[in-house]
C-alpha cells in the first residue's frame, strides 16, 4: 500500500518541478474557493487522498440501491461538418469545464485528417431536454518540442479538465504493433502547449507478451471533485489476465487509482459483461469494453463506467454501470488475474440505452457531469463517435440522476 509519508515527499518534488516550469504548485485553488493552497495543504490534502484511497480497499459498507437514470434528449452534429480549418468527428471523451459552463471534446482522429486536437461546445441541458449545440473552438494538442502530433503517432480518447488548474489532461491509447506506440495520460495548457506526461502502472505497458491488446488499451480516465486522485481502466483484459468477454462469459480489466504526481496508490478487478449477442462470420470481430469512467463527487471511491460491445450483426449495446471500490482487492502487486483470489469492484446497472427513445445506438464513448436540475437531479452528457464513418452520428445524450 502507497504510504502517506511517501506522498508527501512526492509533493514536495511536484513543487520544485512545478515553480522550474514556471507556474508553482502554490498557485494551485481548490473547487474555487478564496485563497492559496499552499505546500503545506498541498501534502495535507495527498496525505488525505492517500488514507481515504487505503479506507476504499480495506472497508465494505452496506450496499445501497443503484442510482435511477432518466432520459433527457439529445441533440446531433451534422457529419463531418467543417469547423475552424477542421473536419469535426471522432468524438471520444467529453467534460464539462467548470471555469466556462462550455464542454471540452477530444477527437481520435490520429493527425490523419488533422492535427490531435480538443474542441469545445455549448450544450444546454435542462428539464425538457438538450438544446442550442454548438461548437466554439478548437485547439491542436503539441508535442514537448511545440510542434503538432504527426499522423499515427498517438491515439487520444479521453479528456479531464484540471479541478486545480484548469489544464487538459488526456489520454491516448497508443498501439500494439512491430514498434510499439505506448499509451499514455498527456497534460496540456488549454492552449494546447505540451505540460507533462503522467508516469503508468509498469502492467500499463505495451510488451510482446504482456500488457494491454491491440485497441483495448487506456481510454478512460476521471479526475476526484478535489483534482488530487486520476482513476484510469484499460478498455479490456490484460494479455496476462486472461480472454476477452464471449457470449458465455465476461472478462476483467483493471482500474488504478494514482495520485496527480503518477504514484500508483491501487489497483481493482473491473467485472467485464459476456457479450449480448453471437457475432457473425466476418473480417472483424466483437469490440467490448470500457470507454468512459466519472468518478462521483459526492461520493470518494464511487464511479460512473459506460460498457459499450460491437458485435458484427447485431451493431452497439451501451450499458451506464455503478460501481464503487469498497472492499474490493488490491491487485498492484498481482501480476495476472488468471486464478487469483481477488474480490472485484462491485457493479450495478443503472441504465441501458436500449430502454430510451433514441434513433439508434451508436458508438457512444465519452461521459461527462453536466449541471444540476432544478429538481435536484444530477446530470449525465453523454457523446458517441461517429468513427468519421457516414453510417455512424455524433450525437450529444442527456441522463437525469436520482
Amino acid at each position: 500500500m502507497f504510504t502517506p509519508s511517501r506522498v508527501s515527499a512526492a509533493a514536495g518534488r511536484e513543487r520544485t518541478r512545478s515553480a522550474e516550469r514556471g507556474h508553482p504548485t502554490e498557485r494551485y485553488r481548490v473547487d474555487h474557493h478564496p485563497g492559496r493552497l499552499g505546500p503545506m495543504r498541498f501534502r495535507s490534502c495527498l496525505t488525505a487522498a492517500a488514507l481515504v484511497v487505503t479506507a476504499v480497499v480495506a472497508a465494505a459498507p452496506a450496499a445501497a440501491a443503484a442510482p435511477q437514470a432518466r432520459y433527457l434528449g439529445f441533440a446531433t452534429l451534422p457529419h463531418k461538418v467543417a469547423f475552424q480549418g477542421t473536419t469535426v468527428g471522432g468524438l471520444s471523451g467529453v467534460d464539462r469545464d467548470p471555469r466556462t459552463g462550455e464542454y471540452v471534446l477530444i477527437s481520435d482522429d490520429r493527425s490523419n485528417i488533422n492535427p490531435v486536437r480538443t474542441y469545445t461546445a455549448r450544450l444546454d441541458v435542462d428539464a425538457t431536454g438538450v438544446h442550442d449545440l454548438a461548437l466554439t473552438g478548437t485547439t491542436p494538442l503539441r508535442r514537448p518540442d511545440g510542434s503538432t502530433y504527426p499522423a499515427n503517432a498517438v491515439d487520444p480518447e479521453d479528456v479531464r479538465v484540471d479541478p486545480l488548474t484548469g489544464d487538459y489532461w488526456w489520454s491516448q491509447e497508443g498501439n500494439r504493433s512491430a514498434t510499439p506506440i505506448q499509451p499514455s495520460i498527456e497534460r496540456s495548457s488549454r492552449a494546447g502547449a505540451h505540460r507533462s506526461t503522467l508516469p503508468l502502472p509498469a502492467n500499463y505497458a505495451i510488451t510482446p507478451d504482456a500488457g494491454p491488446r491491440g485497441n483495448r488499451a487506456l481510454e478512460a480516465i476521471t479526475f476526484d471533485a478535489a483534482g488530487l486522485l486520476l482513476t484510469s481502466i484499460v478498455e479490456g483484459p490484460l494479455l496476462e489476465d486472461g480472454e476477452e468477454s464471449t457470449t458465455e462469459r465476461g472478462s476483467v480489466a483493471r482500474i488504478t487509482v494514482q495520485s496527480r504526481l503518477g504514484h500508483v496508490l491501487s489497483q481493482h478487478v473491473y467485472p467485464l459483461e459476456p457479450l449480448f449477442a453471437a457475432p457473425e462470420p466476418g473480417p472483424w470481430g466483437p469490440d467490448t469494453g470500457v470507454p468512459a469512467i466519472l468518478a462521483d463527487p459526492q461520493r470518494p471511491g464511487h464511479y460512473f463506467t459506460l460498457e459499450r460491445s460491437w458485435v458484427p450483426g447485431s451493431d452497439y449495446k451501451v450499458r451506464l454501470y455503478e460501481i464503487d471500490l469498497w472492499g474490493s482487492t488490491d491487485v498492484k502487486g498481482v501480476r495476472s488475474l488468471q486464478g487469483a483470489d481477488a474480490k472485484p469492484v462491485r457493479k450495478k446497472l443503472v441504465a441501458d440505452l436500449d430502454d430510451f427513445p433514441l434513433p439508434l445506438i451508436d458508438n457512444v464513448e465519452g461521459l461527462a457531469w453536466g449541471p444540476r436540475l432544478p429538481s435536484g437531479e444530477r446530470t449525465l452528457v453523454l457523446v458517441s463517435d461517429d468513427n468519421f464513418a457516414a453510417e455512424e452520428v455524433t450525437r450529444f445524450i442527456a441522463l437525469a440522476i436520482r
